[in-house]
């Protein structure tokens, strides 16, 4: 399946048309244009859950390889990794595939290891203190970031979400979100907290 937003072929003005529109929309999202990057999820938000949804079935996963397949095709747009505008449709389709396919072998490498693993003696599977303390740093660095987003929704939304576990009709309900508008404000608020998440880390190995 690619993800096509007209039809027709040759010259047709549609066509043209299209084509400008593709090459003015990777020319935005490579100035990390707000407006650019929320028409490029507008536009194939659709096309690359229909390619997803057809390889599983499984809600939670399809959320997952579809949030990852935007954050790497805006990365790969804004580094100009995308140097022909009109094949963006095929790029982002192929990428959909690829990331669900990978999911899938590493699902099944991670089975074949937790056979190898139950074969063997475990002597201890409490974890260290060192363990301990490295869980308890990161969930206390991830709620100082979380703290830092200068958007009062996407603070709400990823708490709520993924700290709380609340229920996505609730969290909807709450901040007065369609079902569809809080998938991709959910995908926002994870990108600009990886962003300010990647400086803060960055800022303390300087140090």
């Amino acid at each position: 399946m690619a993800l096509t937003s007209t039809s027709g072929g040759g010259t047709h003005p549609s066509t043209a048309g299209a084509a400008a529109s593709l090459t003015d929309l990777v020319s935005r999202i490579r100035r990390q244009d707000p407006a650019a990057e929320e028409e490029f999820l507008a536009r194939y938000w659709r096309g690359v859950t229909v390619i997803i949804r057809h390889a599983c079935s499984d809600q939670a996963l399809l959320e997952d390889v579809r949030q990852e397949t935007f954050r790497v095709a805006l990365e790969k747009v804004r580094a100009g990794a995308v140097r022909d505008p009109e094949r963006l449709s095929g790029f982002i389709a192929s990428l959909a595939r690829n990331l669900i396919i990978q999911h899938f072998r590493r699902a099944e490498i991670r089975q074949v290891s937790r056979t190898e693993i139950a074969d063997r003696d475990v002597v201890d599977r409490s974890p260290s203190q060192l363990q301990r303390l490295i869980v308890e740093e990161n969930a206390a660095a991830v709620r100082q970031v979380l703290e830092e987003l200068p958007s009062e929704r996407d603070r709400q939304l990823l708490t709520r979400y993924y700290l709380r576990g609340e229920a996505k009709d609730e969290i909807c309900a709450a901040l007065a979100l369609t079902s569809q508008h809080f998938n991709r404000v959910l995908f926002r608020a994870r990108e600009r907290y990886r962003e300010l998440y990647s400086r803060r880390v960055g800022d303390a190995e300087g140090k």
